[in-house]
């Protein structure tokens, strides 16, 4: 593999380019890593006027709901000042959005039950659920296939 490192004063941010004579596993994981080492580790959220500084691990899913965004964890529900559009764009791959209102953390998916209109998504370790529309599921399944 060759590696190559071009300065270019008139770029705004960093930009890498992956050149392969065809696609490779290999090739799809450096781009993963690269894809995934450029975002925070972190979501800031509240709880009142607590700030928290939470890890995207163990984030479940985001959700909007009452006008506001939550972010679900484990145990607790934080509040976002964020937009659901901005986060979707903003976190790693890791994230999806599997409905309107809401994203998950596909590394913390546990189960899939599906239905005529929707699908049930059930996360590890938790007993907190939620429904991924049908628009939305075939993206969701092809991308926890790839994970496994």
């Amino acid at each position: 593999m060759k590696v190559r490192l071009e300065i270019d004063n008139t770029l705004q941010e960093p930009e890498v380019i992956i050149k392969a004579s065809n696609h490779d596993p290999n090739v799809e994981h450096i781009k993963k890593l690269l894809e995934n080492s450029s975002h925070s580790d972190t979501l800031t959220c509240y709880q009142g006027a607590t700030e928290y500084f939470l890890k995207l691990d163990n984030i479940l899913f985001i959700e909007t709901a009452d006008r506001r965004l939550q972010v679900h964890t484990k145990d607790d529900i934080y509040i976002s000042k964020n937009h659901l559009y901005e986060l979707a764009d903003s976190l790693p791959g890791s994230f999806l959005q599997v409905s309107k209102s809401a994203l998950v953390n596909l590394y913390q998916v546990n189960a899939l039950t599906k239905s005529i209109s929707n699908c049930l998504i059930s996360f590890r370790n938790s007993h907190k659920q939620i429904y991924a529309s049908r628009r939305y599921y075939k993206q969701l399944q092809e991308r926890l296939n790839e994970m496994r």
